[in-house]
């Protein structure tokens, strides 16, 4: 990731719109910004929210609250609470998806 496209500011989270995303099961809902190549979001994971796709994309994953599971289309899985972090490349690993038994705010960087 090159962070050329990224200007010096600040993002009142609260100021931007919410927009809801339907999982394979539950729901979350998303506030985001795009700079050139990069978007940064802070998504709101629903109790019992389960992705409805699996992604090849490269992402940084901060949990702020609650917890997630990446699951990988291998099998692995990475169990993540508050305060960690979970990262890939661009196609660095099997496909993953996000699901979340209780619900979660995670900031996301990709």
């Amino acid at each position: 990731m090159k962070l050329a496209a990224l200007p010096c500011g600040v993002i009142d989270w609260t100021g931007l719109p919410t927009t809801m995303h339907a999982g394979e099961t539950g729901s979350a809902t998303m506030r985001s910004r795009q700079f050139g190549d990069i978007q940064l979001r802070l998504v709101g994971y629903g109790s019992g929210y389960l992705a409805d796709h699996w992604c090849d994309k490269g992402h940084i994953l901060f949990v702020v609250q609650g917890a997630v599971t990446i699951e990988h289309r291998d099998g692995r899985r990475s169990e993540l609470a508050a305060g960690m972090t979970w990262h890939v490349a661009d196609e660095g690993a099997p496909s993953h998806r996000v699901f979340s038994e209780r619900g979660a705010q995670v900031f996301i960087v990709d």
